[in-house]
C-alpha cells in the first residue's frame, strides 16, 4: 500500500489553500496530513497483511520522508512528476518486485476511515481480477487497488478534474475489468474541504467514523489561534451552519 506523497516544500504543495493559509502553513498542513495518512496505513497493517510504502516526489527528498514516516515504511523513488504517470510507475514497479496486489492511496484524506483501507485489502485478496476504487467527493479517487498491472487505467484521464473517477470506470469497462467501489470520502485541497476538515476535527461534526488524525487536528487548533484570517473563516462557516 503506497501513499502518493509530495515533500512539504512551501509554494509547491496545497497552494489552493493560500489564502487563507500562508505558503508555509500550507506546507506544514501537508506534513501533518502525510503523517496522519501514514499512521492510518500503519494501523491498517496491524489488521491485514500489507507492506507500507511512500511513492514520493520530488527527487532528492528521501530524507524528508525518512524523518516523517513511521518505522516499517519503504520509499519508492519518483520517475515522472505528473499524477497519472506517477500512479502508473508506482503500480508497475511494485508489481515488478512481486507483490500480489497494489493499493495506491492519496495523501490528502487524513481522516479516511481505517476500515476503508482494510476493506480494500480484503477485496483484493478475493479470487478474480478487479480494480478497487475509492471515489472522492470531488470526482477523483482517494485509492486505487489492483491485482494486476493495467496501464490502460491511467491512460487518457483528465487528471485533477471532476472526470477522473468516471473516466477510470470507462477504462475498466473497456478492458473488461470488474470494479469494486469503496464508500466515498473527501480530499482536502481547497477552502471548502479545509472547512469540512475543521468541522470534522475541531467541531467533531461526523468525526466519530473517521480516522482521528491527531497531528492534523493539533495543527489546526494551533493555527486557529495565530492566523486571524483562518480563525475568522472558521467562525463564519460555523455561523452559517448554525443558521
Amino acid at each position: 500500500m503506497a501513499i502518493m506523497a509530495k515533500a512539504s516544500l512551501a509554494g509547491n504543495v496545497k497552494t489552493r489553500l493560500v489564502p487563507p493559509l500562508t505558503y508555509e502553513e500550507a506546507a506544514e498542513l501537508n506534513s501533518c496530513c502525510l503523517a496522519d495518512v501514514a499512521a492510518n496505513v500503519a494501523a491498517a497493517a496491524e489488521r491485514v497483511a500489507l507492506q507500507p510504502f511512500a511513492a514520493y516526489d520530488p527527487p532528492g527528498s528521501a530524507a524528508f520522508f525518512d524523518e516523517l514516516l513511521p518505522d516499517g515504511f519503504r520509499l519508492l523513488p519518483p520517475k515522472e512528476a505528473t499524477i497519472g504517470r506517477s500512479l502508473l510507475h508506482a503500480s508497475r514497479d511494485l508489481f515488478g518486485v512481486g507483490y500480489a496486489f497494489v493499493c495506491l492511496v492519496n495523501a490528502d484524506s487524513p481522516t479516511l476511515p481505517t476500515e476503508y483501507l482494510v476493506e480494500a485489502v480484503h477485496r483484493l485478496q478475493q479470487p478474480g481480477d478487479r480494480v478497487v476504487l475509492g471515489p472522492a467527493a470531488d470526482g477523483g479517487y482517494y485509492l486505487i487497488g489492483l491485482k494486476q498491472f493495467h496501464a490502460r487505467l491511467f491512460d487518457e484521464i483528465d487528471w485533477s478534474t471532476e472526470r477522473v473517477y468516471r473516466q477510470t470506470l470507462d477504462r475498466a469497462e473497456e478492458i473488461g475489468l470488474a470494479v469494486s467501489p469503496l464508500p466515498q470520502w473527501y480530499d482536502v485541497d481547497d477552502e471548502r474541504t479545509l472547512l469540512q476538515l475543521c468541522g470534522e476535527l475541531l467541531a467533531r461534526i461526523g468525526g466519530a467514523s473517521g480516522y482521528p488524525a491527531l497531528r492534523t487536528r493539533c495543527f489546526l487548533e494551533a493555527l486557529a489561534n495565530k492566523n486571524a484570517v483562518f480563525a475568522d473563516l472558521i467562525a463564519r462557516d460555523r455561523r452559517a451552519g448554525e443558521g
